[in-house]
């Protein structure tokens, strides 16, 4: 099976982007190309394997990634961060997976919410944010109602369904990933962080009836490339991912119920998991905080009304 590798990067990874075209050269089935789509403006980064290409973007996590990819010649894309180390027979084993599965789409479990601690995944589910499932043979990820996300706890299979995944790395076909119109969603990159861009995208996929598969013992490495975490950046975070919610709410969940009696029991799950969660940080007296997560969603609102 032929494909091209494509990154989304700023240039600034360092060994971590290194490692990263190191093991796509040593791939057991090789790249056709390697395409890096690098933020405008933005110097081309000094770590090489000698047949990379560097197409110039707009910078964004989602504007360096919703392109027609005009460049690319195969049938399937492998589309990638600039911080992941791929063991050399991971290609190979998506292509077979696909196949086993009769399967568009696959991505590795890179972020693993099973490894959460007790404490986080009590808080995580009384809040409903995230929840976790037993018992599941069929779901890796499903997105719920009020727009977070419930996770398989205890995967025993190699791989499963999922209506979401951690877009670090995703195998499918051209034709396919442009179906689903990223570009109508450059909305993500507005917010300080593009929080969610990863769920837009595989939820449009499962929504044009796409089958995405999470691949669990893929042994692929995030090597976080994101750089530090700070009290401001967290403010920030915190206002992308309430302002995130909301509007995916509204835009891919109640605009998409046609049963009024579901169309109000989204509207109380989004309104039970805000509230709590609004709660908690008045509870702890972090107003900061509060003011942060009440600032996203107002904002979100805002922009709802707008687009009526």
């Amino acid at each position: 099976m032929q494909y091209t590798a494509v990154i989304r990067t700023l240039g600034t990874a360092g060994e971590k982007y290194q490692t990263l075209l190191n093991s796509l050269t040593a791939q057991t089935i090789q790249p056709s190309a390697i395409l890096v789509y690098i933020a405008e403006g933005y110097p081309i980064p000094k770590e090489t394997v000698g047949i990379e290409q560097y197409i110039y973007v707009k910078k964004g996590m989602v504007a360096q990634r919703a392109l027609q990819y005009d460049e690319v010649k195969t049938e399937y894309m492998l589309l990638l961060d600039d911080d992941l180390y791929l063991p050399e027979d991971t290609v190979e084993q998506m292509f077979r997976l696909l196949r086993e599965h009769n399967a568009d789409a696959i991505s590795p479990d890179i972020f693993p919410n099973a490894q959460r601690s007790l404490p986080g995944k009590i808080m995580m589910t009384l809040s409903g944010r995230m929840l976790a499932r037993s018992n599941d043979n069929m779901w890796g990820y499903k997105v719920m109602r009020n727009s977070g996300y419930s996770y398989n706890a205890n995967p025993q299979k190699e791989v499963y369904q999922s209506q979401t995944n951690a877009g670090a790395a995703c195998l499918c076909k051209k034709s396919d990933f442009l179906r689903i119109h990223f570009e109508e969603e450059l909305w993500l990159d507005k917010q300080p962080y593009a929080l969610g861009e990863d769920q837009v995208m595989y939820y449009k996929m499962f929504m044009n009836g796409l089958k995405i598969l999470t691949w669990y013992n893929h042994r692929m490495i995030h090597l976080d490339g994101g750089g530090n975490y700070n009290p401001e950046k967290m403010k920030l975070t915190i206002y992308s991912d309430f302002h995130f919610k909301t509007y995916f709410w509204y835009r891919f969940i109640f605009l998409h119920e046609k049963s009024l009696l579901l169309k109000l029991w989204d509207c109380l799950c989004i309104g039970y998991t805000h509230v709590f969660t609004l709660m908690i940080s008045l509870i702890k007296g972090d107003f900061r905080i509060l003011r942060s997560k009440w600032r996203g969603i107002h904002d979100a609102i805002i922009l709802i009304r707008q687009l009526r």
